[in-house]
């Protein structure tokens, strides 16, 4: 990963957020690994996107869009109205851009962590679970998207879906 170490990218997210956010990517760290390990994919590299998923959301807007522009990704109009989603595309161009990580599947996780998409990897779901399951949530349903991670990770995918569409 071009140099970077699980230890080196600990250090990185500590300086760049607050400390609420730095404990909720270590705890994010920890669920995707656990994931991982039950659903079959590599428990290393869960470990490293659930740390890096968060790395722009303590970021400005102007510093999250510099980023987002400095790779040439365009946002769709829905995706530039809604400025809670740019974090998680400035933190997959962060990664690639400043970071130097050539990875697509890490790369696509951080990407969709925040939304999902068709047809998500094993570790997009994962990443994107993990962000619903880390030991410090407390929402209403939170015990609910535990046991149905436990159980299904595609029905979990299909419930946090719906979980997060307003009513």
């Amino acid at each position: 990963m071009n140099g970077w170490t699980d230890e080196k990218i600990i250090e990185l997210i500590r300086s760049k957020l607050k400390t609420d956010r730095f404990q909720h990517s270590l705890n994010v760290a920890e669920s995707a690994k656990y994931l991982a390990e039950k659903y079959g994919a590599d428990a290393d590299k869960a470990y490293t996107a659930g740390l890096l998923h968060d790395v722009m959301k303590n970021s400005s807007p102007e510093e999250q869009l510099a980023v987002i522009t400095e790779v040439g990704i365009e946002l769709l109009p829905e995706e530039r109205a809604n400025r809670k989603l740019w974090h998680a595309i400035a933190g997959a161009a962060y990664i690639r851009k400043v970071m130097g990580i050539d990875d697509r599947e890490l790369y696509l996780a951080v990407r969709y962590h925040t939304t999902g998409r068709a047809n998500m990897t094993l570790l997009e779901k994962i990443v994107y679970l993990a962000d619903y399951i880390s030991a410090e949530r407390s929402y209403k349903d939170v015990d609910v998207m535990r046991k149905l991670c436990d159980e299904s990770m595609d029905e979990a995918v299909l419930y946090a879906l719906e979980f997060g569409i307003p009513d």
